[in-house]
């Protein structure tokens, strides 16, 4: 997130809010020139910074002041010598008044624009401002669900199973040395010499005397023992685990393309903008995407991109091929369970007649229950954009379609025309749901 801050004195006449509407006036004009900076500027290359030009009529602060024209006024100008009070003088032509910043602007602006600096990553904040992932439906990107437990030291308290023996006694064995409880040997060797003297000694006053201070150090180091405990619930120490979350940060980005003969040159192009698109906006939210091309006639297959944008190839048009090889790399290389898997798919809507029901099959029962997004975006001409204006009209790929959008929230589709469509389009499919912070 990109913060403007003012750090100019607070003058007497200007009042907090108002600072606050002018901070937020320049931000809007700022992320209305990113807007048109992205517009201008190779989609490949949008996540690049920039430096961006925001008019100073765009974050000019109103004021009072006396008009130019109208009304009654006197001046006294210095180094005057050919005039003298009462003398009438021609009004300045238009646009003659060469004030500073005027000469030179191409623009035509009164003063000279501000340029701001963005680095890659405010470029993208801004960019990217109000765009979100849309809720998905088997993890979202803010809420995982799997987690795992993990060692965390250890704890005072746990259950029986988790008692860790060893880390217990040297707990125990410190314990005991700090506050100097006698040892087992050493009381019973003790007792022992006790006994011995009792029973071998002779009966005098210097025995008498030994087997009474004897007497007294074993009671005193018996009642050492019972107030030191060989064991004291203090030095229990239990194996500590915490869930924690197992961030997905995989993504796996599935780029499907009809490259049959009704899909030219401006088809393709529309198609590898609105893929780039996408594919920068997964970066924003994964460690790692992977790309995979898929690219069909009535066959299909896996190639680079290379391949994939540029290589002919003829034949008919057969949809369902290009499901069935995406969902054959899901199972070999992709599992669902740690890859988050999206795809883009791009056609003319042509295919083959019977075949756009067995696509959606495979989208409804398959495909779309290991799908974070699927997006589906149809080329059409201008002249044909033009004429269908009803989201429930098309060609049957695209009725199909609209049944498995009606079943699977994560399912979106959408027309494209004319490269200007592709933004409006990409922001359409990702606009942040109203109610979602």
């Amino acid at each position: 997130m990109t913060h403007f801050i003012d750090r100019r004195a607070n003058p007497k006449d200007r009042s907090l809010g108002n600072r606050r509407r002018f901070i937020k006036r320049v931000r809007e004009a700022v992320k209305a020139a990113v807007d048109r900076s992205v517009k201008a500027r190779a989609i490949a290359d949008v996540d690049q910074g920039d430096a961006v030009a925001v008019s100073a009529g765009d974050i000019h602060e109103p004021s009072f002041r006396n008009a130019r024209q109208g009304g009654h006024r006197e001046y006294v100008l210095p180094g005057n010598r050919a005039l003298r009070t009462g003398d009438r003088i021609d009004k300045p032509p238009p646009g003659g008044g060469g004030a500073a910043g005027r000469e030179g602007s191409m623009s035509g602006e009164a003063e000279d624009d501000f340029v701001f600096t963005l680095s890659r990553e405010e470029f993208l904040d801004l960019f990217f401002e109000d765009l979100e992932l849309p809720d998905l439906v088997k993890r979202s990107l803010k809420r995982i669900e799997s987690t795992h437990p993990h060692r965390a030291g250890f704890s005072v308290t746990g259950p029986p199973a988790n008692l860790s023996v060893t880390r217990t006694m040297r707990k125990a064995i410190g314990r005991r040395i700090a506050l100097q409880r006698p040892g087992l040997r050493a009381v019973a060797d003790l007792a022992a010499r006790i006994e011995d003297l009792e029973r071998n000694a002779p009966r005098n006053d210097a025995t008498r005397r030994e087997l009474d201070r004897l007497r007294q150090e074993l009671e005193r180091m018996r009642l050492r023992q019972r107030r030191v405990p060989y064991l004291d619930p203090v030095d229990l120490r239990y194996r500590h685990f915490d869930l924690r979350p197992d961030p997905t940060a995989n993504a796996v980005m599935f780029c499907l393309m009809d490259v049959s003969a009704s899909m030219g040159e401006r088809e393709k192009d529309l198609a590898k903008r609105f893929f780039v698109l996408l594919h920068l906006f997964l970066k924003r939210s994964y460690e790692r995407v992977e790309l995979v091309f898929i690219r069909h006639t009535h066959l299909a297959r896996a190639v680079d991109e290379e391949t994939f944008f540029h290589s002919a190839e003829s034949g008919g048009t057969v949809v369902s091929t290009a499901l069935e090889e995406m969902q054959r790399i899901i199972r070999e290389t992709y599992s669902p369970a740690d890859w988050n898997i999206y795809a883009a798919q791009a056609s003319d809507g042509e295919n083959f007649s019977g075949d756009s029901e067995k696509c959606g099959t495979i989208l409804r029962d398959e495909l779309m229950r290991h799908c974070q997004y699927f997006a589906y975006v149809e080329i059409m001409a201008p002249e044909e954009a033009a004429i269908i204006r009803s989201p429930e009209t098309g060609t049957e790929l695209w009725r199909t379609y609209l049944s498995v959008a009606e079943a699977w929230p994560n399912f979106a589709q959408k027309r494209i025309a004319r490269p200007a469509d592709i933004y409006p389009v990409f922001r359409e499919l990702f606009a942040r749901e109203t109610g979602h912070g």
